[in-house]
């Protein structure tokens, strides 16, 4: 049996989850998330503690078992907590700046380059160098923080780029002179 499939999952007393046609349904303080339950797996509400059991053997069911689990475990942490991460811009003239519901940065462009809000996420922008994305969908935080990494991703020789807040770049020497 899976090893994280088969820890419960506590309901804290906020949260209500319905279990319909395969869709957990997980309402809180922050919001509300779907999530389909995936083909072989039960879920089972007692005692104010979610238990996940798998309807066969299969290998797929195997491996959903600790999957839905999971992302069932981060629905709760999300709609109560809400989840964020910190990406930091580093480099001479690298900013940012609200505009509206999205961002706008200087990246070293010819053009700023505007990142359009995304429904769910919301932009704190911090000074003009720092930018928290946050929301209650923890895959979506972690795809728009990609995305906006993506834009232009540290490079090797200088560092310098967007990069998450805990990260840390490796720089390469550069040429020497013989």
């Amino acid at each position: 049996m899976s090893k994280i499939g088969r820890k419960n999952i506590s309901i804290p007393q906020q949260v209500t989850i319905d279990v319909a046609n395969d869709l957990v349904v997980i309402r809180g303080p922050k919001g509300e998330l779907k999530t389909p339950l995936a083909s072989g797996i039960k879920l089972k509400i007692e005692n104010q503690e979610i238990i996940f059991e798998r309807k066969n053997n299969l290998k797929q069911t195997r491996a959903n078992h600790g999957l839905m689990r999971s992302l069932i475990a981060n629905n709760i942490v999300g709609v109560t907590e809400s989840f964020k991460k910190t990406l930091k811009l580093v480099g001479t003239g690298y900013r940012v700046t609200s505009a509206g519901a999205g961002l706008s940065m200087t990246l070293g462009f010819s053009h700023p380059v505007i990142v359009d809000p995304v429904p769910g996420i919301t932009f704190k922008v911090e000074g003009n160098d720092t930018v928290h994305v946050e929301g209650i969908d923890k895959q979506l935080v972690g795809q728009v923080s990609a995305d906006i990494r993506s834009l232009r991703p540290p490079e090797p020789y200088l560092g310098k780029g967007i990069r998450y807040s805990d990260e840390f770049v490796k720089t390469k020497p550069g040429k020497t002179v013989a």
